[in-house]
């Protein structure tokens, strides 16, 4: 395969804090719906943050088998429900959004040249928690015989591999909260490289339990705006205190142009950029002026042969946490110098889904391309930095490209840009 062969999005699956399927999570995000309020899967009551973005309207029986459903960690479930919806969208048995059609698995290409990418930050922590408490409580020490595959990161890909007969390359990354785009990146690295003609970029987390919670309390690294929920996440605000923890999935149908067309397939997006680096500075804090992170936008923008004037929106990384946030503005002001696009962190409606973030995300900047319309940051009133940030939902837009940006602990860095599919 040459590799100026292009790649594109064929499939969109989403399960969020805002809703359930595509149509569902974008709409909710538009209309300015926060799913960030207080905990409810277990009592929170005596922990110092007692606030999440919670997937509240997943049944897992309406997407997987019971079976499968007692044997999976939540962000499998996720994975595997995002994955269903994403497939059964690439293959014309249904639409993004269309979850009544998730079940279909005509898959739309060669088992053997389809593949998956899965990223997750934490994979099945929740059930690691769940079970040490068990087992240090319990009289008789014993431990499910199905508790290693579902803490594992890579069970989720192995789950949808054998849901929809997938024997392509099959891979899973683990790059902290820039595991979602960075699955979107090593799905085109295997198009290129003539590996696949389709690849499934999935990415998840589910990390609501109290071993989590507590230890990013006490880092100091969480809001803790408990009575007022919907106002804790503050992305790019200077009253910012933290970020907010959520869960969820995404997933991504992408595929080599040619095999798009050869198939007669509704093309949503075409995959122009992507990068990844490394601050090589610290384990939690960024570089104060996001070197790095500006880099990464930059050799983004370079693989895709764009000027920064050309990107119209960008989904970014945006967490509400202080630090973070002033490093991110601080890079964007350094690389669209001259320019304004416009920006807007939709964390501030879903809280931080971590793996599950970097693809739904994604999914925003295609719908913002597909529709000229850009979700707004909620609860913003005073940016740390002059940038055009979307306080309020803006329509009628001529958005031909779309930048998201993933950023993680460990100094991971991740860009990815959308444009409008056209001949070229």
């Amino acid at each position: 395969m040459r590799e100026k062969e292009r790649i594109v999005v064929t499939g969109m699956g989403a399960v969020t804090p805002v809703g359930t399927g595509v149509n569902d999570y974008w709409n909710n995000l538009i209309e300015g719906v926060c799913g960030i309020d207080r905990i409810s899967a277990f009592d929170a009551s005596e922990l110092a943050v007692q606030i999440a973005g919670e997937v509240r309207d997943f049944r897992a029986e309406d997407h997987m088998p019971g079976k499968l459903i007692h044997e999976t960690d939540a962000f499998t479930q996720y994975a595997f429900a995002a994955a269903n919806e994403a497939l059964a969208d690439a293959a014309g048995s249904g639409q993004a959004g269309d979850l009544a059609g998730s079940a279909a698995k005509k898959l739309p290409a060669e088992p053997e040249r389809c593949g998956i990418v899965m990223g997750t930050a934490m994979s099945g922590i929740d059930t690691i928690a769940a079970t040490q408490e068990i087992l240090t409580n319990a009289v008789h020490k014993n431990v499910g015989p199905r508790f290693v595959p579902r803490i594992l990161g890579n069970i989720a890909a192995g789950q949808i591999a054998i849901e929809h007969g997938i024997t392509g390359p099959s891979f899973t990354v683990s790059t902290a909260c820039a595991s979602g785009g960075d699955a979107i990146l090593m799905s085109a690295m295997q198009l290129l490289a003539g590996e696949a003609d389709m690849m499934l970029a999935v990415g998840a987390d589910s990390t609501l339990c109290p071993l989590v919670i507590y230890s990013l309390s006490n880092a100091r690294a969480l809001s803790r705006e408990n009575e007022h929920p919907e106002l804790a996440c503050r992305p790019f605000d200077a009253s910012a205190k933290g970020f907010v923890i959520g869960e969820g999935g995404g997933a991504l149908v992408l595929e080599t142009l040619s095999h798009a067309r050869g198939r007669g397939a509704k093309i949503y997006a075409e995959l122009a950029g992507w990068a990844n680096n490394n601050d090589a500075y610290h384990v939690t804090k960024p570089l104060e002026e996001g070197e790095r992170a500006a880099d990464c936008m930059r050799q983004a923008l370079g693989r895709a042969q764009m000027d920064p004037a050309e990107i119209g929106y960008i989904n970014a990384h945006g967490t509400g946490a202080p630090k973070g946030d002033l490093a991110e503005a601080r890079a964007m002001k350094a690389v669209f110098a001259g320019c304004r696009p416009a920006v807007s962190s939709t964390k501030a409606a879903t809280g931080h889904m971590m793996g599950g973030g970097g693809i739904t995300e994604a999914i925003a900047c295609i719908k913002a391309i597909e529709t000229g319309t850009l979700p707004p940051t909620l609860n913003l009133s005073d940016p740390v930095m002059d940038l055009d940030l979307i306080r309020q939902t803006r329509t009628g837009q001529e958005i031909r490209a779309a930048m998201t940006n993933a950023f993680g602990f460990g100094g991971q860095n991740s860009t990815i840009i959308f444009r409008r599919e056209e001949p070229r």
